[in-house]
């Protein structure tokens, strides 16, 4: 299988690259990233502007996507550009992805993904689903997280104090709310890669234990 995986510097993102590059069931991993990725064996790691993509298709022509994508508001600075981060960028390439021969498209959600949710997060995941869903690719995963339990490259200190929080009541949690750790996410995304049925796969938070 010839893997494209989006968002592969970020904490999801990184543990799928390093799981994709140790799996025999994955002949190449292509990683389109904005900085320049270490060489590795299997790895082509193109350096794009996502703002303007490369229509090359040495970059696009693969079997499967995985999208790791995805920001924060603060990051992004506004709604606009979190949008353009969290639904036009993944949107745009699983559009290239399957006009070059891509059948299987793996996107990590979130929990209470719906596009006629208040919270403007939860809405614009809610769309990103949509949109991908309606590309009809022959097999279409979505990964729905909840809190994603782990070291980021910066600083979350709600979702830290949180995931605190919620690490100290872990015994006594159900299922459905406790934090997902961010390497459980990656295998559940690959492993949907490899061996999704045909139609929608909806992968739950409890599910990513």
């Amino acid at each position: 299988m010839h893997l494209l995986l989006l968002g592969a510097t970020g904490l999801v993102g990184s543990h799928v690259l390093n799981l994709a590059l140790a799996d025999p069931r994955v002949s190449a991993v292509t990683a389109p990233t904005r900085r320049p990725l270490p060489e590795r064996a299997g790895l082509s790691a193109p350096v794009v502007d996502f703002d303007n993509l490369p229509q090359d298709p040495s970059i696009w022509a693969v079997d499967t996507v995985i999208c790791a994508l995805g920001t924060t508001l603060k990051t992004a600075g506004s709604r606009e550009r979190f949008r353009q981060v969290d639904h036009d960028y993944p949107l745009e390439i699983a559009r290239l992805a399957k006009a070059h021969g891509a059948r299987t498209f793996v996107l990590n959600s979130a929990k209470g993904a719906d596009v006629t949710s208040l919270f403007f997060y939860s809405r614009v995941k809610g769309e990103t689903e949509r949109d991908i869903l309606q590309l009809g690719f022959e097999r279409t995963v979505l990964v729905r997280p909840g809190l994603i339990d782990g070291p980021r490259q910066e600083p979350r200190p709600m979702e830290h104090w949180a995931g605190r929080v919620l690490s100290i009541l872990d015994p006594i949690l159900p299922p459905s709310i406790k934090p997902n750790p961010p390497h459980a996410i990656a295998r559940a995304m690959l492993d949907a890669a490899v061996s999704a049925t045909s139609g929608v796969t909806i992968v739950p938070s409890q599910a990513l234990l």
